[in-house]
């Protein structure tokens, strides 16, 4: 996704949000407990699921998880815009980072945090 549809989706939902008068609820602690919610909802559909299930969704299932993976990109982008963080940079440290952190040779094949092996 370019950075340049990343600023026109948070453009729209700042107008959105502006339109309705609800700037002043999305403070970032406001915003990022939505956040927090909204992800519980998305695993919640998820629960007591096989990994095979949570694999293979049926449409139903599909469609309400992608609506529930959108509230979430909503509220990260809104506390994005609030907080002024460049998602797309932001991504980019944080993957060369994890380059860092999680060296092919000592990692391929394990679920080890990057402070669990040597």
């Amino acid at each position: 996704m370019s950075e340049q549809l990343l600023d026109e989706l948070k453009q729209e939902l700042r107008e959105f949000a502006k339109a309705r008068d609800w700037e002043q609820f999305h403070s970032p602690k406001n915003l990022s407990m939505a956040l927090s919610v909204e992800a519980a909802e998305l695993v919640e559909h998820f629960q007591w699921m096989t990994e095979e299930q949570s694999a293979q969704l049926d449409p139903e299932k599909h469609a309400a998880v992608a609506l529930e993976m959108a509230d979430i990109f909503i509220f990260l982008l809104r506390l994005a815009d609030r907080l002024d963080v460049n998602l797309v940079e932001a991504t980019r440290q944080k993957v060369a980072l994890n380059h860092q952190r999680y060296p092919e040779d000592k990692v391929k094949g394990s679920s080890k945090k990057y402070n669990e092996y040597k």
